[in-house]
């Protein structure tokens, strides 16, 4: 198989209470699990895509035949953005950030509550189920987006730095309808860390 599912940062119950041991086991062990296994079937018979990493099929959507492309989108999106999202978080985390992100984010949104204000409408405005991000744009600014589903900014041509999952799957078992209360709790997982090097990475 191209792509395999990737071992978490930490065990699976190292995010609560925030996130409890119940929820990251069927988020990780099944939902993600289960875009691997069928990006992977909707890949076979393009062994040239499958050896790509999933960011640069992404990235290259446009490229793909156009019969499966929308099977890469939603498979390889969920397993990119999850992959991602597990990333950009860690037990005892949260706080803010420090060094040029900060900066960056003052920069962009003017200070960091009011982009945190700006984060969380967004995540609470995607009807139904997407993502939202913090993306270093084509131009080189800081933005805030909503995806819809697995539909990936790295398809626009943006560099993610942070996302939240708002698909019910993500807290539906802890919070059942109340997406406000996990994205407040969210908050306290944040890998500001993590981020600092994502950003550093894509300024070089």
């Amino acid at each position: 198989m191209a792509y395999e599912l990737p071992p978490l940062p930490y065990p699976q119950d190292a995010l609560a209470p925030h996130i409890d041991a119940r929820t990251m086991d069927f988020h990780y062990g099944k939902h993600h699990a289960a875009y691997v296994a069928n990006l992977n079937k909707a890949l076979e018979g393009h062994p040239a895509i499958a050896a790509k990493p999933i960011e640069q099929v992404l990235r290259e959507i446009g490229t793909v035949p156009a019969q499966i492309r929308q099977a890469v989108i939603n498979h390889g999106g969920g397993h990119y953005h999850h992959t991602f999202f597990w990333r950009i978080m860690g037990p005892k985390k949260g706080g803010q950030p420090k060094g040029p992100v900060a900066d960056e984010i003052t920069k962009a949104f003017g200070s960091f509550d009011a982009f945190k204000d700006q984060f969380t409408r967004a995540a609470m405005g995607r009807f139904g189920s997407g993502w939202a991000w913090l993306c270093i744009g084509p131009e080189g600014k800081l933005h805030i987006c909503d995806t819809l589903n697995q539909d990936s900014p790295v398809s626009n041509g943006h560099t993610p730095l942070l996302t939240v999952d708002v698909w019910e799957h993500a807290y539906y078992l802890q919070y059942q309808n109340r997406r406000a209360d996990w994205v407040a709790a969210w908050w306290d997982l944040v890998n500001w860390d993590a981020v600092a090097d994502l950003y550093a990475a894509a300024k070089k």
